[in-house]
């Protein structure tokens, strides 16, 4: 690959600094070995599966997802471990599963009994085992099955051939929280939920090997709970600006450059970057190493920057890089992702559908 510099990228294009990339990978593997708690990295959050390999290399037990095809490409790329952390409720993707499970570890989430039914007869049909996990809700009011309704699920799954690995949930809700006596109170209380639901499988003769839960945000309160197996950390790696207020531990990566097309002197400029290249559903992006300036609205392929100190404003034609609010909808907004270090394009990474 010959030699670019970031400036010179087609606008608007999304950039990973390398270098804060490496820095988060290695500070989780050093936490997962030092609690002894194991991570399985969410994919949905960089959907690269380069990124997915590294992260299983530096420790990780696998890696979770919500989508087939992901874990379909996983499992091409060599990952041993899956876990779908989504219901999956439809007989063609079921018996992708079911094909994949020939080739590595797949465990998927389950709330419903109908489901539970219906999966065991498309295993035994296929004469293929399918690992589950009971999906309890741990307070989001999304998936999952109350605390009281996972042991007759799990007793279901059982007598429908499935075998039950354990227990999933997610905490979603308590993931933004700043570190305070309260919060660690809240996501105690969720923790709590998981590991006496284990509890409750265990008097009744069901083995639990697996208690999935937690993220980027509750890495730290779940990993000292006993009989939390481990955790879906995600944002960790690309890190970004919603989660900066709460997990100081990792360094922010992941930007979007754009290029300056238009100017109002002492009003505002518009970039090249709009809804099309930088998601805006969870808050604005600020601006990377430039101040006097502020992101205002987002168009479909136009952001609208404020210039709130005329001596700092940029020029047309200059570059400006945006530090990335949301990754999770914003990586999906392209195709390829840049790995940069020193200002130096090294690696060019394909972003899965």
């Amino acid at each position: 690959m010959p030699i670019r510099k970031k400036q010179e990228l087609d606008t608007p294009v999304l950039l990973m600094d390398l270098d804060a990339m490496d820095y988060n990978l290695a500070t989780m593997a050093q936490f997962s070995r030092e609690h002894k708690v194991r991570v399985r990295p969410h994919f949905k959050n960089h959907c690269i599966l380069p990124l997915a390999t590294r992260q299983v290399d530096a420790g990780a037990i696998g890696i979770t997802v919500a989508r087939v095809r992901h874990a379909e490409a996983l499992v091409g790329q060599g990952v041993q471990s899956i876990l779908i952390a989504n219901e999956i409720v439809d007989e063609p993707r079921i018996k992708r599963l079911l094909d994949l499970s020939h080739q590595a570890e797949i465990i998927v989430a389950v709330d419903n009994p109908q489901v539970i039914d219906d999966m065991g007869r498309w295993a035994r049909n296929e004469k293929s085992p399918l690992n589950v996990v009971v999906d309890v809700d741990l307070g989001l009011g999304r998936c999952g099955a109350s605390a009281q309704e996972a042991l007759s699920l799990a007793q279901a799954a059982l007598g429908a051939g499935l075998r039950v690995r354990g227990l999933m949930g997610y905490e979603g809700h308590l993931q933004k929280l700043l570190d305070t006596e309260e919060s660690r109170r809240v996501r105690s209380v969720a923790a709590k939920t998981l590991v006496e639901t284990r509890q409750l499988l265990e008097k009744n003769r069901i083995p639990v090997d697996i208690v999935t839960t937690g993220g980027t945000g509750s890495y730290k309160t779940l990993a000292g709970f006993a009989g939390i197996t481990e955790l879906q950390v995600g944002s960790y790696l690309l890190m970004e600006t919603i989660y900066v207020p709460f997990v100081p531990d990792f360094r922010l990566g992941l930007t979007v450059l754009a290029t300056v097309i238009s100017k109002k002197d002492g009003d505002h400029l518009v970039v090249d970057a709009g809804v099309k290249a930088l998601s805006g559903e969870r808050g604005l992006s600020s601006i990377k190493d430039m101040g006097g300036l502020r992101l205002s609205t987002l168009h479909a392929e136009h952001g609208i920057v404020q210039i709130t100190d005329p001596n700092t404003a940029p020029k047309v034609g200059d570059k400006l890089e945006f530090w990335v609010a949301y990754a999770d909808a914003t990586v999906h907004l392209h195709r390829e992702m840049y790995g940069i270090r020193d200002g130096i394009v090294e690696e060019v990474f394909k972003i899965e559908y």
